[in-house]
């Protein structure tokens, strides 16, 4: 059997950061040795500086680990995976790569940049390409790789099937769960009987990352799909789950059940990865499915469901905002990187 792949965890004690750990605990490729955090934390017990917030025990093993602080000296593991606010990721993802890591990054700071891969295996696995094309444009050891925004990913998984029929204007309404600003994110006062139709720089990121993820990547830099995106993203009273309401105008103007079948027929094939669920896109033909409630953990919280097609097209979809929009694409995004011999 293969040694394991050493993992660290950069901002282990926040929520994003408890996720890694709930899908790296018991990976059959990953081994946990290091939990980095805020000089606060750095020096105590994980179980002592961390307020476990998940509904399953915190695994023995990772509860007496010492946290250590986020510093590339510090940290003993092969690849990183950052939970940082993004304003943090910005130096210290940059920190780790120069010193060798891989960084399998969550954060937003990096995913725009030209030679940053920003995927979604089931999309655009040929974009871990420009890791190259980083290494030598900047002189790292290491790379950074990212995944998008939560709601980015639900949509793009959605969107690449439809991409046949000539996609032409896509616009996008969010109705976002809590869980995605943080527990600390939303006060309840503010989104208890309410729904908040702001959410900072989220439509920007919404309408700008999936022209990258489903850009050509020619072999030097990604030129952008040529669609046009319009989101309106609204925070709702909702533990865990990202519902969206998509209207999508396409050049070959297919039907709704050519649509369904185009959802049912995607199924990339990635090389039996461990987090990759049996299912990316599951249809739901019940007139009132997709619910966050009864469809967010479908295969283990990574299958995005999607239903109401309708003629126009108009369709929703919803997934889990932390597993599959958070922690288990960064988780997903690192297993497509070794089996392709990059870590």
């Amino acid at each position: 059997m293969a040694e394991p792949i050493r993992a660290g965890i950069l901002g282990a004690t926040g929520a994003v950061g408890q996720r890694f750990i709930q899908a790296l605990a018991d990976h059959p490729w990953f081994e946990i040795t290091s939990l980095a955090a805020s000089e606060r934390s750095a020096g105590k017990k994980y179980k002592n500086a961390a307020n476990w917030r998940l509904d399953e025990k915190l695994p023995d093993e990772v509860a007496d680990m010492e946290i250590v602080s986020v510093d590339p000296t510090k940290v003993d593991a092969d690849v990183v995976f950052s939970a940082l606010p993004s304003s943090l990721a910005k130096t210290v993802e940059a920190d780790f790569a120069k010193k060798g890591f891989a960084v399998a990054s969550n954060a937003s700071a990096y995913r725009m940049e030209k030679d940053v891969p920003l995927v979604v295996p089931e999309v655009n696995a040929d974009h871990l390409g420009l890791i190259e094309v980083q290494q030598d444009n900047r002189g790292w050891d290491g790379y950074i790789i990212t995944n998008p925004n939560c709601s980015t990913i639900m949509l793009v998984a959605t969107l690449k099937p439809l991409m046949k029929f000539g996609i032409q204007n896509v616009n996008v309404a969010t109705m976002q769960a809590i869980s995605g600003a943080g527990y600390e994110g939303v006060a309840s006062m503010a989104i208890l009987d309410n729904v908040i139709p702001y959410i900072g720089s989220e439509e920007e990121k919404m309408e700008t990352e999936p022209l990258k993820l489903l850009g050509e990547f020619n072999g030097s830099e990604i030129i952008d799909a040529d669609f046009k995106l319009s989101a309106a993203c609204n925070r709702v009273p909702v533990m865990d789950g990202h519902t969206e309401t998509v209207w999508i105008t396409m050049r070959d103007d297919p039907t709704p059940e050519q649509v369904r079948q185009a959802f049912l027929n995607f199924n990339p094939h990635l090389g039996d990865l461990p987090t990759e669920p049996d299912q990316v896109l599951i249809v739901r033909d019940e007139p009132d499915r997709p619910q966050p409630r009864l469809d967010r953990n479908m295969g283990n919280g990574m299958s995005i469901s999607v239903g109401r097609i309708r003629e126009g097209i108009r369709y929703v979809l919803m997934g889990h905002n932390t597993i599959r929009g958070a922690a288990g694409a960064s988780v997903l995004n690192a297993e497509l990187l070794h089996k392709q011999g990059k870590l």
